[in-house]
């Protein structure tokens, strides 16, 4: 699979969930963070934007920093609705972008 396409599914699979935490439990927080970092990660994907090496390493950290989060989130809630999920679907997509099948 295309490492732009990972990131493209993982940008939409974040803002969805960050919809739903907003809907769901009204909370902000997460439709903010899913917007800033489906941003951040739209961003490194505009070519030409920054340089490729860059790009890269920027939705890497992007990444592991949501993978971080959702690892925190799972350890503090012990459910793994949604914080579990997410933290699945981060790790998919992180190993997906750097290996191919």
């Amino acid at each position: 699979m295309r490492p732009d396409l990972v990131v493209w599914i993982y940008v939409v699979l974040l803002v969805i969930g960050g919809l739903i935490g907003f809907f769901k439990a009204k909370s902000k927080i997460s439709l903010i963070t899913s917007g800033v970092c489906a941003a951040l990660l739209i961003l490194t994907q505009v070519r030409g934007l920054f340089a490729p090496s860059f790009a890269k390493g920027m939705a890497d950290v992007v990444m592991a920093l949501l993978f971080v989060v959702f690892t925190i989130r799972l350890a503090k809630t012990r459910k793994f609705m949604p914080s579990g999920l997410m933290l699945l679907v981060t790790l998919a997509a992180l190993v997906l972008r750097h290996f191919r099948l």
